[in-house]
C-alpha cells in the first residue's frame, strides 16, 4: 500500500512539472535567443532610418547604403547583446561587419556592370562587331549625327588584334612558366638556382607593365630597327606579364601532388621525366589549366604595353609578323582620346563604350572557362 502511495506521489510530482493545458508557451525572447523575424525586421528598420537620414543632405544611392549598414549594424549587436549577452553581441558584431564588407565590395563591380551596359550596348550591332575602321573619318561620324542614321566603324580589327596577341602571348608563356615550375618542384627543391629563380619571379609578378613593353620594344629595337611595331613585339611584352603568373600557378598545383604518387612509380620503375609527364602534371592539370586561362584574362585587357609595340592600326591585320596591329585596349583608349570627329564626340564615345562591353564579355567568357576548364580536368574520386 504504500509503495502504491508513492507511485502515485511520484506521478502527480511529474505532473506538477508539466505545464498547464492551454498554458502560453515562453516567447524565444525569453529564452535568450534571437527570434528568426529580428534580422529581417532590423533590415527593414534601418531601411527606412536610413532613407530618412540621406534626405538631410541631399538623397543618394550612396549615402543610403552608408546611412542602412551603420545603422544595421549597431541596431543588430545592441539586440543581440540585450537578448543573448555579450559574447553572442561580439560574434553578430563581426558577421555583420564581414557581410558589410562583401556588399561594399559588390557596389563597384555591380556599378561598373551597369555602367558599361547602359553605355554599350546602344553600340553593339553586326556592323560593329564585324567592321573595321578603316574609312572612317570625321566626315562620316558627323553625318551620321546630322541625318541620325547609324554609327558606322567597328571593332572586327581590334578583336582580331587582341585575340592573335594573346594567343602568341600564350603560346611563349605556357612552355617556359610550366617548365620553370616542373624545375622548381621536381628538380631545384631548395638549391641556389632555385632560389634564385623564385626571386626573380617574385620581382617579375610586380613589375608594371609598361615597363614590360618598353622591355620588348628595346629588344625588338636593336635585333630589327628602333621602329619595329608588331604583333609579335605585344606577344612578347605580354608574356613577360604572364610568365609570373604561370609559374606560380603551376607551381603550387605541383607541390599539392601527394608524393606517395611519385613514390609508387618511383616503386615501379617508371622514371622521373614520364612520372612527371604522366602521373604528375595528369594530376594537377586541373589547377594549371585554370591559373594559365586567369593569367590569359589578365593581360587581354593591357593596354600600355600594346600601345609602346604593337601602336594602332585602322585597318584588319592578321599577321601579327608585319606592320601594325590594333587591339581593343589601345582602340578604346583612342576613340577617347583622340575622337574621329572633334566636334562631334558621340560616335567614337559610343564605339569605345562598345568595344569595353566586348571586352568585359572576353574576360568573362575566360574566367567561366577557367572554371569549366578546372571542372572537368579535376581528378575524378572514387568511391
Amino acid at each position: 500500500m504504500s509503495n502504491l502511495t508513492a507511485v502515485g506521489k511520484d506521478k502527480n510530482h511529474g505532473n506538477d512539472q508539466l505545464p498547464a493545458k492551454g498554458a502560453r508557451r515562453r516567447n524565444t525572447l525569453s529564452r535568450g535567443r534571437m527570434p528568426r523575424w529580428a534580422v529581417p525586421a532590423t533590415a527593414a528598420g534601418s531601411l527606412v532610418l536610413g532613407a530618412a537620414g540621406s534626405t538631410l543632405g541631399g538623397f543618394s544611392a550612396a549615402t543610403l547604403a552608408i546611412y542602412t549598414a551603420v545603422i544595421f549594424v549597431v541596431a543588430a549587436t545592441l539586440a543581440t547583446r540585450f537578448v543573448e549577452g555579450a559574447r553572442k553581441a561580439a560574434n553578430a558584431l563581426a558577421t555583420y561587419l564581414v557581410y558589410g564588407a562583401f556588399i561594399l565590395a559588390l557596389i563597384p563591380l555591380a556599378s561598373v556592370i551597369y555602367t558599361v551596359l547602359e553605355k554599350g550596348l546602344p553600340g553593339m550591332s553586326m556592323h560593329f562587331l564585324f567592321n573595321s575602321m578603316n574609312g572612317i573619318t570625321g566626315a562620316v561620324d558627323n553625318a551620321s549625327v546630322q541625318n541620325g542614321t547609324p554609327v558606322l566603324g567597328g571593332a572586327y580589327h581590334a578583336v582580331l588584334g587582341t585575340l592573335l596577341i594573346t594567343l602568341w602571348a600564350t603560346v611563349i608563356s605556357v612552355p617556359v612558366g610550366m617548365l620553370t615550375a616542373v624545375y622548381l618542384v621536381e628538380y631545384g627543391k631548395d638549391g641556389p638556382l632555385a632560389k634564385a629563380i623564385t626571386f626573380f619571379v617574385d620581382v617579375m609578378t610586380g613589375i608594371p607593365s609598361i615597363v614590360a613593353g618598353l622591355f620588348a620594344a628595346a629588344l625588338f629595337g636593336v635585333l630589327f630597327g628602333p621602329s619595329t611595331r608588331m604583333g609579335i613585339v605585344a606577344a612578347v611584352a605580354l608574356s613577360v606579364l604572364m610568365i609570373p603568373t604561370v609559374v606560380r600557378s603551376t607551381e603550387e598545383m605541383l607541390k599539392i601532388v601527394p608524393n606517395e604518387l611519385r613514390e609508387a612509380a618511383y616503386a615501379l620503375g617508371v622514371r622521373k621525366w614520364r612520372t612527371i609527364t604522366k602521373v604528375v602534371i595528369p594530376t594537377a592539370i586541373s589547377g594549371i589549366a585554370s591559373g594559365v586561362t586567369l593569367a590569359i584574362a589578365r593581360v587581354i585587357g593591357e593596354t600600355a604595353p600594346i600601345l609602346v609595340t604593337a601602336g594602332l592600326a585602322s585597318n584588319i591585320n592578321a599577321n601579327v609578323f608585319a606592320n601594325w596591329m590594333a587591339s581593343l585596349p589601345t582602340f578604346i583608349y583612342y576613340q577617347i582620346l583622340t575622337p574621329t570627329s572633334p566636334t562631334n564626340t558621340d560616335p567614337s564615345v559610343q564605339r569605345a563604350w562598345a568595344a569595353a562591353l566586348l571586352l568585359i564579355i572576353m574576360v568573362m567568357v575566360l574566367n567561366l572557362g577557367a572554371r569549366l576548364i578546372a571542372s572537368l580536368f579535376a581528378p575524378k574520386k572514387g568511391r
